[in-house]
Protein backbone atom coordinates (compact mmCIF):
# COMPACT_ATOMS: atom_id res chain seq x y z
CA UNK A 1 0.00 0.00 0.00
CA UNK A 2 1.20 3.50 -0.84
CA UNK A 3 2.52 5.40 2.15
CA UNK A 4 2.51 9.15 2.65
CA UNK A 5 5.72 9.32 4.63
CA UNK A 6 9.17 9.49 3.09
CA UNK A 7 11.93 8.03 5.22
CA UNK A 8 14.11 11.13 4.91
CA UNK A 9 11.46 13.65 5.82
CA UNK A 10 12.09 16.27 8.46
CA UNK A 11 8.95 18.37 8.28
CA UNK A 12 5.46 17.81 9.64
CA UNK A 13 2.26 18.26 7.64
CA UNK A 14 -0.57 19.51 9.86
CA UNK A 15 -4.16 19.73 8.62
CA UNK A 16 -6.23 22.35 10.41
CA UNK A 17 -9.76 21.03 10.10
CA UNK A 18 -13.27 21.44 11.39
CA UNK A 19 -16.36 20.99 9.24
CA UNK A 20 -18.09 23.77 11.20
CA UNK A 21 -17.38 27.28 9.93
CA UNK A 22 -16.56 30.27 12.10
CA UNK A 23 -14.48 28.43 14.69
CA UNK A 24 -11.22 30.29 14.10
CA UNK A 25 -9.63 27.74 11.80
CA UNK A 26 -8.04 30.16 9.35
CA UNK A 27 -7.13 32.58 12.14
CA UNK A 28 -5.33 29.71 13.83
CA UNK A 29 -3.42 28.69 10.70
CA UNK A 30 -2.28 32.24 9.97
CA UNK A 31 -1.17 33.06 13.49
CA UNK A 32 0.41 29.83 14.63
CA UNK A 33 2.32 29.82 11.31
CA UNK A 34 3.57 33.35 11.94
CA UNK A 35 4.75 32.52 15.45
CA UNK A 36 6.45 29.31 14.33
CA UNK A 37 8.26 31.32 11.65
CA UNK A 38 9.21 33.87 14.31
CA UNK A 39 10.85 31.02 16.21
CA UNK A 40 13.08 30.29 13.22
CA UNK A 41 10.98 27.52 11.72
CA UNK A 42 10.52 27.16 7.96
CA UNK A 43 6.76 27.24 7.44
CA UNK A 44 4.45 26.78 4.46
CA UNK A 45 0.73 27.57 4.62
CA UNK A 46 -1.33 25.76 1.97
CA UNK A 47 -4.68 27.48 1.53
CA UNK A 48 -7.18 24.79 0.50
CA UNK A 49 -10.30 26.85 1.24
CA UNK A 50 -12.02 28.31 -1.87
CA UNK A 51 -12.81 31.41 0.20
CA UNK A 52 -9.08 32.15 0.29
CA UNK A 53 -9.07 33.79 3.71
CA UNK A 54 -5.65 32.48 4.70
CA UNK A 55 -4.25 33.91 1.47
CA UNK A 56 -5.72 37.39 1.95
CA UNK A 57 -5.09 37.26 5.70
CA UNK A 58 -1.37 37.00 4.97
CA UNK A 59 -1.45 40.00 2.64
CA UNK A 60 -1.57 38.17 -0.70
CA UNK A 61 -3.97 39.19 -3.47
CA UNK A 62 -5.12 35.89 -4.89
CA UNK A 63 -6.14 37.57 -8.15
CA UNK A 64 -2.52 38.52 -8.76
CA UNK A 65 -0.90 35.11 -8.19
CA UNK A 66 0.08 32.95 -11.17
CA UNK A 67 -0.91 29.63 -9.61
CA UNK A 68 -2.85 28.28 -6.66
CA UNK A 69 -3.72 25.15 -4.72
CA UNK A 70 -6.06 24.29 -7.60
CA UNK A 71 -3.01 23.50 -9.74
CA UNK A 72 -1.60 21.52 -6.83
CA UNK A 73 -4.67 19.27 -6.63
CA UNK A 74 -5.61 18.95 -10.30
CA UNK A 75 -2.52 19.87 -12.30
CA UNK A 76 1.11 18.83 -12.27
CA UNK A 77 2.66 22.12 -11.21
CA UNK A 78 5.25 21.56 -8.45
CA UNK A 79 4.40 23.14 -5.11
CA UNK A 80 7.70 25.02 -5.09
CA UNK A 81 6.59 26.94 -8.19
CA UNK A 82 3.27 27.93 -6.59
CA UNK A 83 4.45 29.13 -3.17
CA UNK A 84 4.95 32.86 -2.62
CA UNK A 85 6.57 34.84 0.17
CA UNK A 86 4.84 36.76 2.95
CA UNK A 87 5.75 39.69 5.19
CA UNK A 88 6.92 37.25 7.85
CA UNK A 89 10.43 35.93 7.39
CA UNK A 90 10.41 32.16 6.91
CA UNK A 91 6.68 31.95 6.14
CA UNK A 92 5.56 31.08 2.62
CA UNK A 93 2.04 30.64 1.27
CA UNK A 94 0.62 28.40 -1.40
CA UNK A 95 -2.44 30.52 -2.15
CA UNK A 96 -6.02 29.70 -2.87
CA UNK A 97 -7.53 30.74 -6.20
CA UNK A 98 -11.03 31.30 -7.47
CA UNK A 99 -10.79 28.15 -9.62
CA UNK A 100 -10.62 26.11 -6.42
CA UNK A 101 -14.39 26.54 -5.98
CA UNK A 102 -15.14 23.77 -8.51
CA UNK A 103 -12.29 21.42 -7.71
CA UNK A 104 -14.41 18.95 -5.72
CA UNK A 105 -16.32 18.06 -8.89
CA UNK A 106 -13.13 17.69 -10.91
CA UNK A 107 -11.48 15.50 -8.29
CA UNK A 108 -14.28 12.92 -8.46
CA UNK A 109 -13.17 11.71 -11.88
CA UNK A 110 -9.42 11.70 -11.24
CA UNK A 111 -7.36 8.61 -10.50
CA UNK A 112 -6.21 8.43 -6.88
CA UNK A 113 -8.48 11.36 -6.06
CA UNK A 114 -7.94 11.08 -2.28
CA UNK A 115 -4.13 11.12 -2.62
CA UNK A 116 -3.59 14.04 -5.01
CA UNK A 117 -2.34 16.37 -2.28
CA UNK A 118 -0.23 13.68 -0.65
CA UNK A 119 1.70 13.13 -3.86
CA UNK A 120 2.01 16.85 -4.57
CA UNK A 121 3.58 17.61 -1.18
CA UNK A 122 6.15 14.81 -1.19
CA UNK A 123 8.85 17.10 -2.52
CA UNK A 124 8.13 19.78 0.09
CA UNK A 125 8.40 17.87 3.36
CA UNK A 126 12.15 18.31 3.65
CA UNK A 127 12.05 22.00 2.66
CA UNK A 128 9.88 23.05 5.59
CA UNK A 129 9.67 22.31 9.30
CA UNK A 130 5.89 22.73 9.28
CA UNK A 131 3.37 22.62 6.44
CA UNK A 132 -0.04 23.87 7.62
CA UNK A 133 -3.07 22.95 5.53
CA UNK A 134 -6.04 25.30 5.90
CA UNK A 135 -9.05 23.10 5.09
CA UNK A 136 -12.49 24.27 3.97
CA UNK A 137 -15.37 24.03 6.48
CA UNK A 138 -16.62 20.70 5.14
CA UNK A 139 -15.69 17.03 5.04
CA UNK A 140 -15.53 16.83 1.24
CA UNK A 141 -12.74 15.62 -1.03
CA UNK A 142 -10.46 18.59 -0.33
CA UNK A 143 -10.49 17.85 3.39
CA UNK A 144 -10.11 14.11 2.72
CA UNK A 145 -7.02 14.94 0.63
CA UNK A 146 -5.64 17.07 3.46
CA UNK A 147 -6.21 14.37 6.09
CA UNK A 148 -4.65 11.75 3.81
CA UNK A 149 -1.56 13.90 3.25
CA UNK A 150 -1.18 15.02 6.88
CA UNK A 151 0.82 13.63 9.75
CA UNK A 152 -1.54 15.21 12.25
CA UNK A 153 -4.75 17.20 12.66
CA UNK A 154 -5.13 20.47 14.55
CA UNK A 155 -8.78 20.99 15.52
CA UNK A 156 -9.93 24.49 16.51
CA UNK A 157 -13.18 24.31 18.44
CA UNK A 158 -15.40 27.17 19.52
CA UNK A 159 -16.46 27.15 23.15
CA UNK A 160 -20.14 26.35 22.65
CA UNK A 161 -22.13 23.17 23.21
CA UNK A 162 -23.11 22.61 19.59
CA UNK A 163 -19.41 22.43 18.77
CA UNK A 164 -19.12 19.17 20.71
CA UNK A 165 -21.33 17.36 18.21
CA UNK A 166 -19.20 18.55 15.31
CA UNK A 167 -16.06 17.52 17.13
CA UNK A 168 -17.23 13.93 17.55
CA UNK A 169 -18.26 13.81 13.88
CA UNK A 170 -14.78 14.98 12.86
CA UNK A 171 -13.18 12.39 15.14
CA UNK A 172 -15.23 9.70 13.37
CA UNK A 173 -13.99 10.97 10.01
CA UNK A 174 -10.40 10.90 11.24
CA UNK A 175 -10.90 7.28 12.34
CA UNK A 176 -12.21 6.40 8.86
CA UNK A 177 -9.21 8.08 7.22
CA UNK A 178 -6.90 6.10 9.50
CA UNK A 179 -8.63 2.82 8.63
CA UNK A 180 -8.67 3.36 4.88
CA UNK A 181 -6.13 5.93 3.72
CA UNK A 182 -3.64 7.12 6.33
CA UNK A 183 -2.96 4.77 9.25
CA UNK A 184 -0.34 7.13 10.72
CA UNK A 185 -2.70 10.10 11.09
CA UNK A 186 -2.86 11.41 14.66
CA UNK A 187 -4.59 14.24 16.45
CA UNK A 188 -2.14 17.06 17.06
CA UNK A 189 -4.56 18.58 19.53
CA UNK A 190 -7.82 20.41 20.06
CA UNK A 191 -7.58 24.19 20.41
CA UNK A 192 -10.36 25.96 22.30
CA UNK A 193 -11.22 29.24 20.57
CA UNK A 194 -13.47 32.25 21.23
CA UNK A 195 -13.22 31.60 24.96
CA UNK A 196 -15.11 34.12 27.06
CA UNK A 197 -13.97 33.96 30.66
CA UNK A 198 -17.00 36.00 31.78
CA UNK A 199 -19.41 33.16 31.01
CA UNK A 200 -19.87 29.79 32.66
CA UNK A 201 -20.60 28.31 29.22
CA UNK A 202 -17.01 28.66 28.04
CA UNK A 203 -15.69 27.16 31.27
CA UNK A 204 -18.19 24.29 31.12
CA UNK A 205 -17.40 23.45 27.48
CA UNK A 206 -13.67 23.62 28.19
CA UNK A 207 -14.02 21.22 31.12
CA UNK A 208 -16.22 18.84 29.10
CA UNK A 209 -13.82 18.70 26.15
CA UNK A 210 -10.81 18.15 28.40
CA UNK A 211 -12.68 15.36 30.18
CA UNK A 212 -13.57 13.56 26.94
CA UNK A 213 -10.21 14.10 25.23
CA UNK A 214 -7.75 13.43 28.00
CA UNK A 215 -4.39 14.94 27.08
CA UNK A 216 -5.43 15.96 23.55
CA UNK A 217 -6.47 19.55 24.32
CA UNK A 218 -3.89 22.31 24.17
CA UNK A 219 -3.28 24.31 27.33
CA UNK A 220 -3.37 27.50 25.27
CA UNK A 221 -6.88 28.94 24.92
CA UNK A 222 -7.75 31.63 22.37
CA UNK A 223 -10.04 34.35 23.78
CA UNK A 224 -12.61 36.37 21.92
CA UNK A 225 -10.53 39.23 20.56
CA UNK A 226 -11.36 42.29 18.50
CA UNK A 227 -7.72 42.53 17.42
CA UNK A 228 -7.74 38.98 16.05
CA UNK A 229 -10.89 39.79 14.11
CA UNK A 230 -9.42 43.02 12.70
CA UNK A 231 -6.02 41.72 11.62
CA UNK A 232 -7.13 39.85 8.43
CA UNK A 233 -8.66 43.01 6.97
CA UNK A 234 -5.17 44.51 7.07
CA UNK A 235 -3.60 41.39 5.54
CA UNK A 236 -1.44 40.79 8.58
CA UNK A 237 -1.04 38.07 11.21
CA UNK A 238 -1.52 39.21 14.77
CA UNK A 239 2.28 39.18 15.24
CA UNK A 240 2.51 42.21 12.95
CA UNK A 241 -0.86 43.84 13.62
CA UNK A 242 -1.14 43.80 17.42
CA UNK A 243 1.65 41.76 19.02
CA UNK A 244 0.77 42.88 22.56
CA UNK A 245 -2.88 41.83 22.41
CA UNK A 246 -4.46 38.92 24.31
CA UNK A 247 -5.03 37.05 21.06
CA UNK A 248 -1.38 37.41 20.13
CA UNK A 249 -0.26 36.05 23.49
CA UNK A 250 -2.61 33.06 23.08
CA UNK A 251 -1.16 32.09 19.70
CA UNK A 252 2.35 32.68 20.99
CA UNK A 253 1.63 30.14 23.74
CA UNK A 254 0.16 27.70 21.21
CA UNK A 255 3.24 27.91 19.00
CA UNK A 256 5.44 27.32 22.04
CA UNK A 257 3.36 24.23 22.88
CA UNK A 258 3.90 22.98 19.33
CA UNK A 259 7.65 23.25 19.74
CA UNK A 260 7.66 21.83 23.27
CA UNK A 261 5.61 18.79 22.27
CA UNK A 262 8.01 18.18 19.40
CA UNK A 263 10.97 18.41 21.76
CA UNK A 264 12.27 21.58 20.13
CA UNK A 265 13.37 24.73 21.82
CA UNK A 266 12.57 27.90 19.92
CA UNK A 267 15.53 29.13 17.89
CA UNK A 268 14.63 32.71 18.77
CA UNK A 269 12.07 34.53 20.84
CA UNK A 270 8.43 33.90 20.02
CA UNK A 271 7.45 37.41 21.05
CA UNK A 272 7.74 39.01 17.61
CA UNK A 273 8.00 38.40 13.89
CA UNK A 274 9.48 41.13 11.76
CA UNK A 275 10.88 41.70 8.32
CA UNK A 276 9.87 40.71 4.83
CA UNK A 277 10.76 37.44 3.15
CA UNK A 278 11.57 37.22 -0.50
CA UNK A 279 9.03 35.41 -2.67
Amino acid sequence: METHRAEHRVGEIIACANQKGGVGKTTTVINVAAYLAAAGQRVLVVDLDPQGNATSGLGIDRDSVEGSSYELLVGDTPAAELAVGSEVVGLHVLPSGRTLAGVEVELVGLEGRERRLQRALRTEVDRYDHILLDCPPSLGLITVNALTAADSVLIPMQCEYYALEGLFQLMSTIALIRDNLNPDLRVKGVLLTMFDGRTTLSADVSAEVRRHLNGQVFDAVVPRSVRLAEAPSYGKPITLYSPGSRGARAYQRLAQEFLSREGQGSRQSLTSAAGTSAP
